[in-house]
């Protein structure tokens, strides 16, 4: 298989670098945010929007689009792209989180997973090879091999169990690949143990995979451990491929983990956060559905060029909120989606400069 290429541009002393991804439907400047598409659509927001916002890439689950609309489908409808109408790369996750989080509905053996559909309750089996056969005939741009996640509180024995496997399975996602142009990624699992993860990255990373994804993070952890496991990792991993830190995180968190050398990140607080009206700014937490946000003609943030701030008022926006109105959670997800967006731009210029981290730091703002 041919590799996905991957040019580091400039790398600091300390670990971050500014990179670029080549995928079969256009370049992906990194650093980079992909805001999440999990069911084939980033929630409340056109694509043509993502466009206008700064988004070059986005991410979606396989293993939900399998169980609906279903893979035959996708396909008829032109693949992942055609469904989510989005002419850029699109990374799909294969499902080995989501799976996790639906821990009650499934049963892991060696074979792979057995489900019960959250969709309608029938009964099927999710192997390794399942995963990397459903993301080639989307025609994802970056597939993710299929892992074991297990929760913050696991056993040693469950973790270093589930490092085993997730090895076991990315062998066969390696040998189960047909497509070329969709590059594989495998994920690193270990838990909190360094050694543990130490090891999972070298026999994956013997395997030649096009970029590797450090999983099993975001699951119940302090922050501080999230941060500690993410700098043990990340120098056991190639630095002539791409990083991928899964599922982080907030504005911060993008900040200090840019730092330690990782190049794509995820995370559903843009929007998740938007539709529950709290909203990014420089100056830190805003909660539009605060009473004192009634009468404020400010944007939401004076210093923010996304189409809310250009066009909508707090007061406005509050009021939209209060009243239900689905025009209000878009207008508060394209916010924060552009503020992470802008952010990830001034942290690859602060990089082409070699000003970095302190222009991002004034563009993160109060944010911890």
């Amino acid at each position: 298989m041919t590799r996905m290429p991957f040019d580091v541009l400039r790398a600091l002393p300390d670990g971050a670098r500014r990179g670029r991804l080549q995928t079969t439907h256009g370049p992906v400047d990194t650093p980079a945010f992909m805001p999440v598409a999990t069911h084939g659509a980033v929630k409340g927001v056109a694509p043509w929007l993502l466009e206008e916002l700064g988004a070059t890439i986005v991410l979606s689950n396989a293993y939900h689009l399998a169980q609906r609309p279903g893979v035959d489908v996708v396909q008829a409808l032109g693949g992942v792209h055609g469904l989510l109408a989005w002419p850029g790369p699109i990374l799909t996750d294969s499902g080995g989180f989501q799976l996790f989080s639906l821990a009650a509905l499934v049963r892991v053996d060696d074979d792979g997973v057995e489900y019960r559909s959250h969709v309608d309750g029938r009964r099927g089996r999710f192997r390794p090879e399942d995963a990397v056969m459903v993301q080639e005939t989307m025609g994802v741009d970056i597939a993710m091999c299929l892992d074991e996640c297990v929760p913050a509180d696991a056993t040693a024995a469950r973790v270093e169990g589930a490092v085993q496997r997730t090895t076991a399975w990315a062998q066969r996602c390696v040998a189960a690949r047909r497509r070329p142009a969709t590059a594989l990624f495998g994920i690193v699992q270990g838990g909190f143990d360094p050694a543990l993860r130490a090891r999972s990255a070298a026999e994956l990373v013997a395997l030649g995979f096009d970029g590797h994804a450090v999983g099993g993070l975001c699951v119940g952890e302090p922050p501080e451990e999230t941060r500690a496991i993410a700098a043990a990792t990340v120098g056991h991993l190639p630095a002539t491929r791409p990083r991928y830190l899964m599922g982080v995180g907030t504005p911060r968190d993008l900040l200090t983990f840019v730092s330690m050398g990782y190049d794509l990140f995820d995370c559903v607080l843009p929007t998740r956060n938007g539709r529950n009206g709290m909203l990014f700014t420089r100056e830190g937490k805003l909660t539009i559905r605060n009473a004192r946000h009634a009468g404020d003609t400010r944007p939401v943030d004076e210093t923010c060029a996304c189409p809310t701030c250009r066009r909508f008022s707090r007061g406005a926006l509050r009021h939209l909120m209060m009243t239900g109105e689905m025009l209000g959670a878009q207008l508060a997800s394209l916010h924060n989606l552009y503020f992470y967006l802008h952010l990830m731009r001034e942290i690859r210029a602060a990089l082409d400069e070699g000003t970095f981290p302190e222009r991002a730091e004034r563009a993160a703002g109060a944010w911890a």
